[in-house]
């Protein structure tokens, strides 16, 4: 038996998905769920804003960043806006402002990391 119970609300100009499901399974080891409040514009608007700030920092206009990036001033104007750009040009923008091992660390395994439980069982084992 599933049950499903889903709400769509609209939330500070966003839409709020949320879903309660009853008797599912899922394996853990082949699968990790992660739960969070955050969306994608939340993450790409933090990534706009950490940017810019670096931007700044630098004392570079965007002029001066879209020649050193090879992204263009208006692409710049409006990923700071509304934190929309492709990701090829955000790895262009991080690496001039940046480090790109930064965001490469991001995809490699780390102790903490590994050492995540993936199930109840090994919480209450101390498996992990």
């Amino acid at each position: 038996m599933n049950n499903s119970l889903s709400i769509d609300g609209y939330s500070s100009g966003h839409f709020l998905f949320i879903t309660t499901m009853m008797d599912i399974t899922v394996s853990t080891e082949s699968l990790q769920m992660n739960f969070t409040l955050l969306d994608d514009t939340d993450v790409t608007q933090a990534y706009a804003a950490y940017l810019r700030e670096l931007r700044q920092r630098a004392k570079l206009s965007r002029a001066a960043l879209a020649e050193r990036s090879c992204v263009s001033a208006a692409t710049i104007k409006k990923f700071e806006l509304t934190g929309q750009i492709s990701f090829r040009q955000l790895l262009l923008l991080w690496q001039t402002l940046d480090s790109l091992d930064r965001l490469y660390q991001l995809t490699q395994p780390t102790k903490e990391r590994v050492a995540t439980p993936t199930s109840i069982d090994e919480v209450l084992k101390d498996e992990f």
